[in-house]
């Protein structure tokens, strides 16, 4: 015996102005209690880069795109169960540790994966970072 459930509605994220639209991609999707981010860069609302060659403040525009992203989809950084942290120099990662305990000071903490990459969508970029947060 099969038991099937209707699909859960996908509700697309977006913001004003929607950063992504351009891309043609969703800034995130909340399914159910669940909200997925694409991955967030350090571009401002016009989806200019923000901080070139400085990774602390490319961080925190990043943290920033991701709260504004949550926020809309009715979570917040509070409700992130798991992040994916795409970076172009590990060696970043004790900037990155400190801004964590700032934005992510609540326990128990966030899962996360720390991954160097080769290169970003945009070879200015230095980090973008993608979510899974809880809807409360």
């Amino acid at each position: 015996m099969s038991v099937t459930q209707p699909a859960a509605k996908r509700v697309r994220v977006s913001a004003e102005p929607d950063w992504y639209e351009s891309a043609g991609i969703s800034l995130g999707v909340r399914v159910g209690n669940l909200v997925f981010t694409s991955g967030q860069a350090p571009i401002d609302a016009r989806g200019a880069t923000v901080g070139a060659g400085d990774f602390e403040t490319q961080a925190r525009q990043a943290l920033a795109n991701l709260s504004t992203v949550l926020t809309n989809a009715g979570s917040s950084l509070a409700d992130v169960v798991k992040a994916t942290v795409f970076v172009t120099d590990i060696a970043q990662q004790d900037i990155f540790a400190k801004l964590r305990a700032e934005h992510f000071p609540d326990k128990p903490h966030p899962a996360e994966s720390f991954v160097e990459v080769s290169s970003l969508a945009n070879p200015e970029w230095m980090i973008e970072i993608e979510a899974i947060g809880l809807v409360r």
